[in-house]
């Protein structure tokens, strides 16, 4: 009878730690869309007292709003707050560890406990990594064991987006981070064509973890990593260097296995990675909004027009921009400006589902500039905020988007009719360049044209090659 009664017992505690992570898992799910709309929403605030650098920003699973950030000065820290009303307020402002930013801050959505990285100093540097058991409260420096990658090289953290707990297929529950190589060094930029990005996962919870193999493409770093609703990792990043062309779009790949490898990569024309006459880019955000069933992209980052020559590449990071992808990374047909000023470094993350805050999105910049040195700020808005920004000319709005937001005011309305402009000159320009070489040639001829920043090749006699 014992013996019945002790196996009883294991059996419910075994029981009750399934539901508790059960729990967890639940309150990191994903929810419906209709949170996300609504009345256009919009706010801005400072969060840190001082100037700051390289913020990253992460929702916990209670819904307490997680921003941190380099503290520069004659010894660098790490800091945080925390908010636990969606943004709205925010508590004090405190030091997780001395040190540099590693980003890469993770909530592992099975238990509840919060990672941050933090550096030495400029990587390449030994790494601290702290672990919160309380939603962002407290940190402790827990022991962390970091593989090589299949190039023999224990990779850095530094300047790279938050990391994420999978939730599909049999790596659900696996925690992956973006990571990177500094090659021969970080400085002279002679040795950027030796940097490479990558990632690192880990399914113990963080307490071991693995390299990706490395991203095809040399001269990157800085990355965001998100996951699609089919499971699939949709990688994005900065780029430094390449030997064909100028650093100055966003590279991308997915991944089908969990982040081990990444295939397919290329290089994505309608992201910029910062200042488009700069000679290097610029760490961007990206985020997924936790919407079941639809994969609703956004990626943030300078959208400047242009320099003066006497203006230095850092001080030419302004209109702080985020553009939106409904269909994984595929097209991005819409953008908004954020903040026209100063814009450097920039993340983004989502609020969660039955928590104070769900519906809201999260945009984390810093100022740095040789003149304009400033505090870090978050701006929060929802997604109705953003359709009232404008056609890219890199697709078009999806039939479900439209519906949701059909006769909802105005802001929707002007929002359709600025895509039915885009879509009758578009119309209008393939209709000229069919006429034009049934008229003229009569058979084929290619030729590139663009209007609105939609770009594509006129084919003599046919339709427009998208």
């Amino acid at each position: 009878m014992k013996h019945v009664r002790s196996t009883s017992c294991v059996l419910l505690c075994l029981l009750g730690t399934a539901l508790t992570n059960g729990t967890a898992a639940e309150k990191g799910a994903e929810g419906r869309l209709e949170p996300f709309l609504g009345e256009p929403k919009f706010q801005m605030q400072q969060i840190s007292k001082g100037y700051g650098r390289e913020p990253n920003g992460v929702v916990a699973l209670d819904g307490a709003v997680l921003v941190t950030w380099r503290q520069p000065g004659g010894k660098s820290n790490v800091r945080t707050r925390r908010s636990e009303d969606g943004g709205k307020t925010w508590g004090e402002e405190f030091v997780i560890g001395e040190g540099w930013s590693g980003g890469g801050t993770t909530v592992d959505e099975t238990t509840g406990d919060i990672l941050a990285f933090v550096e030495d100093c400029h990587p390449p540097a030994p790494l601290t990594v702290y672990r919160s058991k309380d939603q962002g409260k407290t940190w402790k420096v827990q022991p962390t064991k970091i593989n090589p990658d299949s190039n023999g090289n224990i990779l850095s953290m530094c300047m790279n987006e938050a990391g994420i707990t999978l939730r599909h297929g049999k790596h659900a529950g696996r925690l992956i981070r973006p990571a990177r190589h500094y090659g021969k060094g970080c400085y002279p930029r002679k040795h950027w064509p030796t940097h490479y990005t990558s990632a690192i996962y880990s399914d113990d919870g963080g307490k071991t973890w693995n390299a990706s193999k490395p991203f095809a493409d040399m001269g990157t770093g800085e990355a965001g990593i998100v996951e699609l609703s089919d499971g699939r990792l949709y990688y994005n990043s900065r780029c430094h260097w390449h030997k064909d062309k100028p650093p100055r779009k966003r590279r991308c790949a997915w991944s089908d296995d969990g982040g081990e490898t990444w295939q397919d990569w290329q290089i994505i024309e309608i992201l910029p990675d910062g200042p488009q006459n700069a000679s290097y880019g610029c760490f961007g955000g990206l985020t997924r909004l936790p919407v079941r069933g639809r994969d609703i992209l956004l990626y943030s980052n300078s959208d400047s027009p242009g320099r003066d020559s006497n203006v230095s590449e850092a001080n030419s990071r302004n209109h702080g921009t985020v553009w939106v992808s409904f269909d994984g990374g595929r097209t991005w047909p819409l953008k908004r400006l954020v903040h026209e000023g100063p814009f450097c470094y920039s993340a983004l993350s989502a609020g969660r589902p039955g928590t104070p805050s769900e519906g809201w999105i999260y945009l984390y910049f810093d100022v740095h500039a040789e003149k304009f040195r400033r505090p870090i700020r978050v701006a929060r808005f929802n997604l109705s905020w953003l359709l009232q920004g404008e056609p890219t000319g890199d697709g078009e709005l999806p039939a479900w988007i439209e519906e949701k937001t059909l006769d909802k005011g105005p802001a929707s309305q002007n929002l359709r009719k600025k895509f039915a402009v885009w879509r009758g000159e578009r119309d209008e320009l393939e209709k000229r360049h069919q006429d034009f070489h049934q008229n003229q040639h009569g058979g084929k001829r290619r030729e590139k044209v663009t209007v609105h920043g939609f770009t594509g090749i006129s084919e003599g006699a046919g339709e427009l090659v998208r």
